[in-house]
Order: structure tokens, then C-alpha cells, then sequence
């Protein structure tokens, strides 16, 4: 049970921490479908037939950049649900408290990184 004494940040910080947050998600929503639109087009523009020499390279080449986009888009995934997981922490008023030492993180940090959970002291601790 917290106790009035917790320290965490004003509610006139969280709810700018919530808008910068707010602005990451749409962003980093937009950025993930346009990866997605790469990973998803073939790129093919006809040529098939007009370079049969270069077709095995382009192809591998094809095939690795599906695979970095496969990789990308999982991790702007994993970025969106970080974010998520902010705005949530934002409500129950958590936001900013460091999972380690209990001490609020830095305000620059978290301008920076929204989703950080770890104050840097933590950080270099690990």
C-alpha cells in the first residue's frame, strides 16, 4: 500500500509525459506500417524476364530484406507496446519511479526515452 510520502512525478508532469507519449505511439504507428508496406510489396517492377543474369542476386538480396524488415517491424512492435505500457504506468501513476532503486528517473531520460523503466544508476548497475 503506497503511502502519500511515494515519490513519483506531479500530475501536471505525467500529462505531458502522456502527450509526448501519445505523439511516440502515432509516429511509431505510422513508421510500422510503412515497413510493413515494404516487407509486404514484392518490389517487382516488370523486369523479371529483362535481367535473368542478376535474377539470383536479386533475389537474395530480396530475401534479406524481407528479413530486415521482418526484424525492424518486430522491434517497432515491441516499441509501440513499451509506450503502451508507459501510458499505463502513466494512470496508476508509476510513471518515472525506477523498477530498481524506487528513485524517480531522470526527466531528461524520460523525454528521451518515454519507456524507460530504469534510471541510469540502475542501468550501469547492470
Amino acid at each position: 500500500m503506497a503511502n502519500e510520502n511515494t515519490v513519483r512525478y506531479s500530475d501536471k508532469d505525467l500529462e505531458e509525459f502522456r502527450t509526448l507519449i501519445l505523439e511516440k505511439i502515432e509516429k511509431a504507428k505510422h513508421d510500422l506500417d510503412l515497413i510493413k508496406s515494404a516487407y509486404m510489396n514484392d518490389g517487382n517492377n516488370g523486369t523479371d524476364d529483362t535481367s535473368p543474369t542478376f535474377k539470383a542476386f536479386d533475389e537474395g538480396s530480396a530475401v534479406m530484406s524481407k528479413e530486415s524488415n521482418s526484424q525492424l517491424a518486430i522491434r517497432q512492435e515491441k516499441f509501440i507496446r513499451d509506450l503502451k505500457n508507459a501510458l499505463i504506468r502513466i494512470e496508476n501513476k508509476s510513471y518515472g519511479v525506477c523498477r530498481v532503486t524506487g528513485k524517480l528517473i531522470n526527466k531528461k531520460r524520460l523525454e528521451l526515452v518515454p519507456h524507460a523503466t530504469l534510471s541510469i544508476e540502475a542501468k550501469n548497475m547492470q
